[in-house]
């Protein structure tokens, strides 16, 4: 799968204010540019935009404020402080106030009248601006009324810009019929571009992705045309990615994934969508860890490129995929923190299918994941601890387990909805926020598998498994595995893996271990490890999510000793293993080296770990690494390079994830710029 969250990104217009993109009005010449247009001669508002052009954000706010503390009734000053605060730091709530100003110092209902006051571009930009604000936060409403006065006083045609707030209002009739009317009257390429992006989006939402496809296809034909006649323009970064959001709710993943490699090829700063999020959710479905360890670097290489408004929009997507990642890696504390720093900060989902209770529900779902995952962890600490010295660890992680179903709570409560729950069991459903297919199952634990299996009923009579019934089995695998029902267990777990595209492999793991624990259940031994095995080679943390234990049988192939001995009292202690003569064999090996070995049936290594010297652990400061013995530390290193992604993540890099607010990162970027044109000066 490409994309938890690319659904959510789906079909943005594309990032600029209307006013750049609007027919420009006549006015005086002028071969200056400022604010997008080049009527302007005012020497603040000059002043201003060359300290924009040249990169010197920080004199251009202070500019600006001086501006308005010097005629606070001037429009164009209160234009101006809006516009930096918008782009150079993203920061909307205020910039929206001061264009409320701007706005009240302007009541003006006609061109005559604008033009008269001798502020014609700033009411135009004014009202264009506050438009895209409106947008931007969810006041689609008001974006519609502020086009509606651009057309109505300036006679300029705003239809291609109507598509996108009727869309988010879910009047997708309204907004067909708004996209048509471009197509049949207009022959400029961009506006042309919008409505087939619209058309792209609703025919999705009317369940006709192969049309949806074509429309995308359309809107991307009219960017090559704008493309061949401007040598700086590139195909609309958002519409590839809308491509590859349509082309995988068709499960054609390869061109998806061709869609995004297009995409990602060159940095744009202004698009809401960063493909490397998407290729890293692609790239984690498809268990293809190390491609995924790569794109979460280039990802972060992409979010700090872009504008500061661009940070604020999709803040949510990289602090969610970033935490679904660390969750693989097993990182469950920092997966949390970012998950409530995606549920903490609002988001602006203007540009976005999706709106805010859609990203706080998957929010709050992954947030309960990474408190259960790190109650597991506190257990398997716990499991090589003296007795008496536990009571510290089964605290931590009865606080997590408490942490992980008030969270689990708060996501049921946002999923409460029979429409909602029945468009996230089709397979990368479109419009709404996008959930990892491996990940979706877990709802079942948090709204009931009774509730979940009419559902499912539901969605099957409806059509939503129609490209791949293995889909189907799989949520049926799990709402039996929580029923206890092991004999139908099997049977839909068979059905999900015979069907299943080989591309889902996490979600495959997951059917192979119910299966297994199925399977093992009813006694069919040598089947049941071999399914163990692939699951276990294929997803690591699948054990620790699901609770699960490995059977292993434990064998010292230097025969006894006090350390074997040990070491083997650990294991049993251990929530991930359970002991039995018929499981997988986990050998300490004859040599020196004090390795412990799990391996298949066929004596293929699934996992080595060999003794590292003591230190202290990151991860666990509350451990004494240093004063455990070598059987401790053994079985320690051995459920964390078993159960999790081998990769080492430095607590720097991770911490790097949350990245500054926007406002601090540019004043950082762009003070050294500043200070050297002061010095000059």
């Amino acid at each position: 799968m490409v994309t938890a969250l690319a659904a959510c990104c789906l079909l943005s217009v594309t990032c600029g204010t209307i006013a750049q993109e609007l027919d420009s009005i006549e006015m005086p010449s002028s071969q200056i540019l400022c604010f997008g247009m080049n009527g302007i001669t005012d020497n603040n508002a000059l002043g201003v935009c060359d300290a924009l052009a040249l990169g010197q954000n920080v004199r251009a706010r202070e500019l600006a404020q001086q501006w308005v503390s010097a005629q606070p009734d001037s429009p164009a000053a209160q234009f101006a402080l809006s516009e930096v605060l918008f782009r150079v730091e993203g920061n909307l709530p205020r910039a929206l106030y001061h264009l409320n100003v701007a706005e009240s110092l302007m009541n003006y209902t006609t061109l005559g009248r604008a033009i008269e006051s001798g502020n014609l571009e700033w009411h135009y930009l004014t009202l264009s601006q506050l438009s895209y604000a409106h947008q931007l936060i969810g006041n689609q409403l008001e974006s519609l009324r502020y086009l509606e006065m651009i057309g109505d006083i300036y006679g300029q045609d705003i239809e291609s810009f109507r598509g996108w707030p009727l869309i988010k209002l879910k009047r997708y009739d309204d907004a067909r019929a708004s996209a048509d009317k471009v197509l049949a009257t207009s022959d400029n390429a961009r506006d042309r571009s919008r409505a087939w992006n619209t058309l792209c989006a609703v025919e999705l939402a009317d369940l006709r992705p192969n049309e949806s496809l074509q429309a995308c296809e359309n809107a991307m034909s009219e960017d090559e045309s704008i493309a061949l006649a401007d040598a700086d323009a590139d195909l609309d970064t958002v519409h590839l990615l809308n491509a590859s959001e349509v082309s995988l709710n068709l499960l054609r993943f390869e061109e998806a994934e061709d869609y995004l490699n297009r995409a990602s090829r060159q940095i744009d700063p202004d698009s809401v969508g960063n493909p490397w999020v998407y290729k890293l959710y692609l790239y984690m479905n498809q268990a293809r860890y190390d491609s995924a360890r790569d794109a979460l670097d280039r990802m972060l290489v992409w979010r700090d490129a872009q504008s500061p408004l661009v940070g604020v929009m999709n803040r949510g997507d990289h602090f969610l995929v970033s935490a679904i990642f660390l969750l693989l890696a097993g990182y469950p504390d920092d997966a949390a923190r970012l998950t409530q720093a995606a549920l903490n900060q609002p988001d602006r989902t203007g540009s976005y299918t999706a709106d805010e209770a859609q990203k706080d529900s998957v929010a709050a779902l992954v947030n309960s994941m990474a408190h259960q995952q790190r109650y597991e962890r506190l257990r398997e600490q716990a499991a090589i601890q003296s007795w008496w010295s536990t009571w510290r660890l089964h605290i931590e992680a009865q606080a997590a387990r408490f942490q992980a179903w008030r969270a689990g709570k708060l996501a049921a409560s946002l999923f409460a909805d029979e429409e909602t729950l029945k468009n996230r069991m089709r397979p990368y459903a479109p419009l709404d926020v996008h959930i990892p297919e491996w990940i979706e199952t877990e709802l079942i634990q948090l709204m009931g598998a009774g509730v979940m299996q009419n559902l499912l009923n539901s969605a099957a009579a409806q059509g939503v498994f129609a490209l791949n019934d293995g889909y189907f089995f799989s949520y049926q695998t799990e709402i039996l595995a929580v029923r206890g029902q092991a004999t139908l267990v099997r049977d839909a777990a068979e059905q999900a893996l015979r069907l299943l595209p080989a591309q889902e492999v996490l979600l495959r793991a997951r059917a192979s271990l119910r299966l297994a624990e199925s399977l093992w259940q009813t006694g069919d031994y040598e089947t049941a490890v071999a399914h163990y095995a692939y699951a276990i080679r294929h997803d690591p943390g699948i054990f620790r999510r699901t609770g699960s234990a490995i059977p292993v049988s434990f064998i010292a192939s230097a025969g006894p000793s006090a350390f074997a001995d040990e070491l083997h009292t650990y294991l049993r202690r251990s929530p991930r293993l359970m002991s039995h003569t018929q499981g997988l064999p986990l050998e300490l090996l004859a040599d020196d080296s004090q390795t412990l070995c799990l391996r298949d049936n066929t004596g293929d290594a699934l996992s080595c770990i060999q003794l590292a010297a003591a230190a202290a652990s990151e991860e666990a400061p509350d451990l004494a690494t240093a004063e455990m013995s070598d059987a401790q530390r053994l079985v320690q290193q051995f459920h964390e390079g078993t159960f999790s992604l081998s990769y080492d993540i430095s607590r720097t890099q991770r911490l790097a994830l949350l990245g500054n607010s926007v406002i601090f990162s540019n004043q950082i970027n762009n003070s050294a710029a500043d200070q050297n044109t002061l010095m000059q000066r």
